[in-house]
């Protein structure tokens, strides 16, 4: 299981994310509500995920820590927060590597 990010004092509760192992929101999972340079530096097994869920809020996932590489914006509006498959990250998206997450600023 997943270690938690560290909450920070600016953290809000507003926003929330759930990340799954694979596609269909199936195998392990983790839920955020803060800002994570590093997924395998807290224990996310794997360099890749295959769905999202975000329950409030955007956020930016990086391809690489330190929210580097290519990125996707996913949002709590956008068919109601659910990314099923890589697909639906983004036209450019072509692999699960995600390696960091960060909150968009409201």
């Amino acid at each position: 299981v997943p270690k938690p990010c560290p909450s920070r004092p600016q953290d809000h509760g507003r926003s929330r994310l759930m990340l799954f192992e694979e596609e269909n929101f199936q195998g392990k999972r983790a839920e955020m509500s803060d800002d994570c340079p590093s997924l395998p530096a807290l224990g996310w097994g794997s360099s890749t995920v295959g769905s999202f869920l975000v329950r409030s809020g955007a956020w930016v996932c990086s391809q690489y820590p330190g929210y580097r590489g290519f990125q996707y914006l996913l949002e709590s509006d956008s068919p109601a927060g659910e990314y099923k498959h890589v697909r639906e990250w983004g036209s450019h998206a072509q692999t699960g590597q995600v390696q960091s997450i960060r909150r968009v600023q409201q």
